[in-house]
Order: structure tokens, then sequence, then C-alpha cells
């Protein structure tokens, strides 16, 4: 269930397989604890084999890697283990790794965890134990509204963003009435009710919903036709990764824009557009906060991660572990390993007190709330003949800066902030 990826991190070692086993187990007692009291350990949860497998999984722990090695944090003479486990999109497995990891093996950190409902579970279990949660591939904005903890910070994108995003430009481009196909879990649940009341207060109506299990389906098409049946203007798909590419796949079979439908796929990252291919989602309106070839930082980036496992270019998922983990790192330099160790609450503290600077999403802050910001952009997939091949899918539409791209800090209701 739980890989051990990598022997410590340090000026003699490189980064190899190890045993699940503590790698100072067979050292003599006061030496491994020594080596303990200097070890970070993080970890790396996320789905490593099912539908989000692509655009986090094992991508997601090559960038925490990758932060690592350029943190400079190893050249401090710490010590940095990393771990990585696979959640299989099911709370209660997620939940007892993370439990395992936070009471039995040491983690100080764990990182990126998409499917909201697990994501929910971790937030609490850190929390209770003082630890820190770095919330990359979870989507649902209440990590930093009505469930915000001292203990996380939500790094990379949420559904407000999405909201406010692609669906306020769907509503400017046109569509009234909407209808939404929504993943029945936190993350589903979150996207509806954040994109429609963007849609309802730029005066848009909501015609209806279907709500689809989740995981395990693969059949869209008596979603897609209810929702064609209610004549709304857009069909929006209120899922993410396997679910998004089958629930568009499916919709192009059909041929649901047919009569004038709009399908908006809420959360679409480059990965589910490099399985479709351009011919069929050419046009697609999408929200990242990452894109490899936005500009000469992210190609630099992109550059620096070598060959990504799968191939693949970096997710605005992937890219967010790498961001989270470089300024993790920055902020136990700068408090010490023993005070890390020590206070999650005390090192989050430190992360909001530390602007934020990377390739990947350029500067930063970090709100009281939690919330990780930086701009947020727009784009459309291009058609085939604006492609220059693999990967040169996005054409850039308009940008939301980080200040305007969020929930407003007063409005999310977390107990964190004072009024």
């Amino acid at each position: 269930m739980t890989e051990n990826t990598e022997q410590p991190i340090n000026r003699r070692s490189v980064l190899a397989a190890a045993a699940t086993a503590p790698v100072w187990g067979a050292l003599p007692w006061r030496q491994a604890r020594a080596q303990a009291a200097n070890t970070i350990r993080i970890g790396v949860l996320n789905d490593q084999s099912g539908m989000y497998r692509d655009l986090s999984g094992p991508g997601s722990t090559h960038c925490v890697r990758q932060a690592i090695q350029e943190s400079g944090i190893t050249m401090r003479g710490i010590n940095v283990e990393v771990v990585q486990a696979d959640h299989q999109n099911r709370p209660d497995v997620g939940s007892t790794i993370a439990r395992q990891w936070l009471d039995r093996d040491g983690v100080d950190v764990i990182i990126d965890v998409p499917t909201s409902s697990i994501a929910l579970a971790v937030n609490t279990l850190v929390r209770e134990r003082n630890k820190v949660f770095l919330v990359s591939g979870a989507a649902t904005s209440d990590l930093t509204g009505s469930a915000c903890s001292p203990n996380t910070i939500h790094w990379t994108y949420d559904t407000y963003m999405l909201a406010k995003s692609t669906g306020g430009a769907m509503v400017r481009a046109g569509g009234r009435t909407w209808f939404f196909i929504t993943a029945d879990y936190a993350f589903g649940h979150a996207l509806e009710r954040d994109v429609s009341n963007f849609v309802r207060a730029q005066g848009g109506q909501i015609l209806g919903s279907v709500r689809h299990p989740f995981p395990g389906t693969t059949d869209f098409s008596s979603f897609l036709q209810q929702a064609q049946r209610s004549r709304a203007q857009v069909i929006a798909l209120a899922n993410a990764g396997a679910d998004t590419t089958n629930s568009l796949k499916q919709a192009g079979e059909f041929r649901i824009t047919r009569g004038g439908t709009r399908i908006a796929g809420l959360l679409v990252f480059i990965t589910d557009v490099d399985s479709l291919g351009l011919e069929t989602t050419q046009g697609l309106v999408l929200s990242e906060t990452f894109y490899w070839d936005l500009n000469d930082r992210t190609r630099r980036f992109t550059q620096r991660l070598g060959q990504m496992p799968g191939n693949i270019r970096p997710s605005m998922v992937q890219a967010g572990c790498y961001s989270a983990a470089l300024h993790y790192c920055k902020a136990v330099m700068d408090m010490g390993v023993a005070a890390a160790k020590a206070s999650g609450v005390e090192v989050v503290n430190r992360m909001k007190a530390m602007p934020t600077s990377d390739d990947a999403f350029g500067e930063g802050t970090i709100r009281a709330d939690g919330r990780k910001l930086h701009p947020c952009y727009l784009f459309q997939v291009k058609t085939p003949q604006e492609s220059s091949g693999r990967w040169d899918y996005y054409k850039l539409l308009e940008t939301t800066p980080a200040e305007e791209a969020f929930r407003p800090l007063a409005e999310g209701g977390c107990a964190l902030v004072r009024a």
C-alpha cells in the first residue's frame, strides 16, 4: 500500500528505491535516533493507479523530488525522505494510510491528495496530530472555508477559482441556462455549488443536475441524454480525470453540441486533452494555474524536470506539488528541523510569513485562511492546425490576477480569519 521511494537525500546519497521499513532501522540505536531527529519525512498521497494517475500519481512524487534537490536543504546537512502511496480514491484507504504515516512512520508533511473527500479526512487527521498538509490535487474550496485548518495550505486551485474563471467565461459568452453532470462526492458537490452561485449572480438559470457515482462509472450516456432533454445552453461537467474524458468523448459520439449546446469542462487538465486529442477537444475553454509553455520560467522548470513518469508534461497538480514542497523546504531551513518537527502549525505560520517564488507559479503569497495566491489563466484548446505538435495545446484567452482569482478572504467563513 505504501512505497518508500527514497533513501535519505543528503550530500552523499542519490535517489534510490528503498524498503518499506525506515532506512535507519539497521543502524545502532543512538545513530538511528540522531538520524531520525535530523530527518524530514514527506508523504505523497494520491491516485497511483486509477483515473487521476496521469494528472497526479508518480508525476507528483517526481516533482517533489525535484523541489528537494533545488531547495538546497540537503546542503544544510538535513536528510529528507519521500514516501508515496496509492489512496485508490477511497476515503477509508486514504485515511488509513495517513494515520499510519503520522502515528507510526514519522511523516512530517503530507502533499497532494486529489479526491476532495479524502483530503477533508486527511485535513482533520493532520490537524489532530499537529503536522503539515499541503494540498495540490484536491479542489473543494471548503479547505479554506468551513474546513480551514492552521495546519493546511491549499496550494494549486479550487472550485471557487474554477467557477469564477471557466463558469464566468461561459456566462459571458451567452450561456444563460445550465445543467450539471456532477460526480457524487465532495469535489463535485462543491464545484456545482460554486459555479451555480456565479451563474445565478450573473443572471443565469440552473435548469437541473444529475449526480453520477464516484468512482466506478464509465457509461455517461443516460446522464448526457438527461442533460440534453433539459435544453440547457450549457451542460456543465462537474467531474474530473477519466470521468471528464469519458463524458467529453461520449458527448461527441452523441453529437450533444449539434443543436448549439455547449459543453463546459469545469476541471480539465492538459493530460485529459492529450488523452482525447485535439480533434475532440479543440475549442474547449478551461482554466489552469500552470501551463508548461506559458512563459520562459515554466519552460525552464519543465526542462529541469527531465522525463516525467509516463513521458508527459507536468499538470498543474504536479507543478503545485513541486511549488509546495519547495516552499516547505525553505521554511524548514529557516526555522530548523527540530522546530519544524515539533509543530506543524508553526511551519505553516512560517510558510505564510514568507513570500513564495518559483518557476512554476512565479511570485505569490499565502493568506491567513491557508489559500495560496497566484494568477489563474483561461485557455482555449488549439485546433490541430494551430498546434505545432504534442503538448502544444493551449492559447491564452485571459489572466485573472492573484488577488482576484480566489474567493475573497472575508467570504469563506474560515475561523482563522479575524473580523
